[in-house]
């Protein structure tokens, strides 16, 4: 009896257990609790409101609060390789990891500037039209014609830092950024300079 007792109490704390973790996993996120997060763990290189003054650093404001999720997520498990970010989110649990992205996804994101109008041609045609004979597929098929995203799998680019762009898109292309086969796929024949003409765009875009 005594066994069974205890069997009985090991299973009856396993469901206690699964279903707090179930509930925590479904919680709503708190932005409040972001924002104080955020002022602490991240505000100093992507700006108090989310918008990035370095242009290494991505502005983050406005962006898919999933899609920022995602992205700590992976950061923290190594998924995504950064040695700065994964050890910023190796800091935060998944309530903070919530908290923040949701946050993000209230503040507004200021308007960027295309700077090299002699890559204006080249960054709008890939963008709007990609390059069919080396299966290049259009930017704005999923990122949106004006650089808004699709919820929540494809982020908002438009604004965004061309420096940080570039870099992301050299990554994706090179495989030093491994988190999106779908990326890798289609900007893997990319040159240097389709690269720089199409993060130049991007920054203009909204």
């Amino acid at each position: 009896m005594k066994l069974i007792a205890s069997l009985l109490m090991s299973a009856a704390l396993a469901v206690t257990a699964v279903s707090a973790l179930a509930q925590d996993a479904t919680a709503k996120p708190d932005p409040a609790k972001g924002q104080a997060t955020y002022g602490t763990t991240c505000a100093a290189c992507h700006g108090a409101d989310g918008n990035s003054m370095i242009p290494a650093n991505p502005t983050l404001a406005q962006q898919f609060p999933e899609y920022l999720a995602k992205q700590l997520r992976e950061f923290k498990a190594g998924k995504r390789v950064d040695a700065v970010m994964q050890g910023m989110a190796s800091t935060l649990d998944e309530e903070a990891i919530r908290n923040v992205s949701a946050w993000l996804g209230t503040q507004k994101a200021r308007q960027g500037f295309a700077k090299d109008k002699n890559l204006l041609a080249t960054g709008e045609r890939l963008y709007r039209g990609g390059a069919q004979d080396r299966g290049i597929a259009a930017c704005a098929g999923c990122h949106s014609p004006n650089g808004a995203g699709i919820p929540a799998q494809f982020p908002r680019l438009s604004g965004q830092h061309e420096e940080y762009t570039a870099k992301q898109l050299v990554d994706f292309r090179n495989g030093t950024r491994a988190n999106s086969t779908i990326m890798h796929d289609e900007v893997k024949y990319l040159t240097d300079h389709e690269i720089k003409a199409l993060s130049d765009y991007i920054a203009g875009l909204r």
